[in-house]
């Protein structure tokens, strides 16, 4: 859920048309579940876009050669309204791009449309899983055109900024665990100016950067598309999108798969769901260090956790007293290391990189922790995607405003899973001092018209802690869990483990699922 370097960003100083229209093409069948939870405007607006979507389609065309998406993957627009209670006022245009199945005319079920998570990832790279050819997605490839958007403020879709993306990733930047109460001020004080910096760069766009609004945007390209109901694949934020699209139009959904999923409580949207990430955090970190323990003969990095902990500790000092290479702190090591609890993938290449500076080789950790100011669009990206991350979770729900909450919360926090907490709370108490309206969140919940949805997820995820999918699971009826047992790599769908990629597999090419909830084994564990 957070983008890439998130974790340490602070660190540095009309009238509407016809009911024809709105009913016609395929804005149908009607977003009825949207006019019982108020929102009649929205409702119709999003009904007035999709229409308007249906008729004009995409034009699609090769992509900008600078957005590095390669022949034959196509690119297109969609326009959406700034404001769905406005769909005559201003509109904004939304990158797309798709590849078609590569089955026959009659294998073909639709689109599927993906979304990555953050918020602020963008899903434009989701066709390449066939110029690549994934042999996870072979079999599906051939049944559906695979389609990717930035979603709004991303990327190539009105993007939004809050910072000058050089300074975002200049380091090093202040240790994010505070020694004094001084440090907490100069970390408030950062966080007063982000929130600031966004209202000044992007302003108009921040009262509509909301979860439903993307959710009606999906919509919208659903029906530019061409198709009556929605495909979709979510991941991480993605399963929230899904869930709130799901409620929203529970009828305009085909098939929906959401993978590592986002506790859906109105409750736990979102102060309370960065809470809960910082011990999930601490319980995945841990994993990582006992693994790191049991190769201790690749890595001489300590042969219980305690000692590989306690290399953790002497290294974050270290670079606390001289940051490494001159640019390397506690907050940049913060900021790499926490891809192992994240993903299994980088489990190998974070020990690597640590036991090479144990060994003596410093300039390898300093390499992969700190930032390329060279890579200007690389920076522009990464700010761009801090940017939509803190603009959608501020204004999705409103924030606790007193700092002695948020002190008192994460100071209790950080006496057990310190590895994450402070710099998660750093990360989003721009939302503490929002300029903006905060929402209320969208009660997620089954109406009329929802099919069956697939879940999945893994029981020691740390971004997407496991009681989030049971949550979901409560709430959409007829769904189906598939639990992947004592593992915890973040995206699960992307992994090799052919109890769930068959079961994935058959729900997207049959619409079939079990009878009951799966458990399946956990992947296998890398190999140094």
């Amino acid at each position: 859920m957070r983008p890439k370097n998130r974790a340490l960003a602070l660190g540095s100083a009309g009238a509407l048309v016809t009911a024809t229209l709105i009913t016609s093409a395929l804005a149908a069948p009607a977003a009825s579940a949207q006019t019982r939870h108020g929102q009649d405007r929205e409702a119709q607006g999003a009904a007035v876009a999709a229409a308007r979507a249906a008729k004009a389609g995409i034009k699609w065309a090769d992509c900008p050669a600078d957005w590095g998406i390669e022949k034959p993957i196509q690119c297109g627009w969609v326009t959406v309204p700034l404001d769905y209670a406005k769909p005559n006022g201003k509109q904004i245009k939304l990158a797309v791009d798709r590849i078609g199945n590569t089955g026959t005319k009659q294998e073909r079920q639709g689109a599927l449309i993906y979304n990555p998570g953050g918020p602020g990832g963008s899903g434009l790279r989701f066709p390449r899983r066939v110029t690549t050819k994934s042999a996870l997605w072979v079999n599906t490839a051939k049944a559906y055109d695979f389609v990717g958007f930035d979603p709004r403020g991303v990327g190539h879709s009105a993007p939004i900024s809050c910072i000058d993306p050089q300074e975002f990733v200049k380091a090093p930047k202040a240790d994010p665990v505070p020694d004094t109460e001084a440090d907490k001020s100069a970390q408030r004080k950062l966080a007063r100016e982000y929130a600031d910096g966004c209202f000044k760069r992007s302003g108009e766009m921040l009262p509509h950067m909301t979860t439903p609004n993307t959710a009606r945007d999906l919509d919208v390209i659903r029906a530019a598309l061409g198709e009556k109901k929605l495909n979709y694949l979510g991941v991480s934020y993605g399963t929230y999108l899904g869930a709130v699209y799901g409620t929203l139009f529970p009828g305009h959904v085909r098939r929906m798969i959401v993978d590592s999923v986002v506790n859906p409580d109105r409750e736990n949207i979102w102060y309370q769901a960065n809470l809960e990430q910082d011990v999930a955090f601490e319980k995945r970190w841990k994993d990582w260090e006992n693994w790191v323990a049991t190769n201790d003969a690749k890595f001489h990095l300590g042969k219980t956790r305690a000692a590989v902990q306690d290399n953790w500790v002497k290294l974050r000092a270290a670079a606390k007293k001289a940051p490494l290479g001159g640019v390397v702190g506690p907050a940049e090591l913060i900021s790499f290391f926490q891809s192992a609890p994240y993903y299994d993938s980088s489990w190998v290449p974070v020990a690597t990189a640590f036991s090479k500076y144990v060994a003596g080789d410093t300039q390898a950790l300093v390499d992969a922790a700190s930032p390329d100011m060279s890579d200007t669009a690389g920076n522009i990206s990464a700010e761009n995607g801090n940017a939509v991350y803190t603009a959608v979770e501020c204004a999705d729900a409103k924030w606790p405003t007193s700092w002695n909450k948020w002190n008192r919360d994460n100071t209790r926090l950080n006496k057990d899973s310190p590895f994450m907490t402070w710099a998660n709370a750093w990360m989003n108490l721009p939302c503490a001092t929002w300029s903006t309206k905060q929402q209320t969140p969208v009660n997620v919940t089954t109406h009329k018209g929802l099919p069956p949805v697939l879940i999945v997820q893994s029981t020691r995820d740390a971004a997407t802690p496991y009681v989030g999918a049971v949550e979901l699971h409560k709430r959409f009826k007829g769904s189906r869990l598939i639990t992947e047992e004592g593992a915890g790599s973040h995206g699960v769908t992307s992994l090799v483990n052919p109890c769930i990629n068959e079961q994935v597999d058959n729900y997207l090419l049959n619409g079939k699922l079990e009878s009951a909830d799966v458990s399946c084994a956990p992947h296998a564990t890398p190999v140094p």
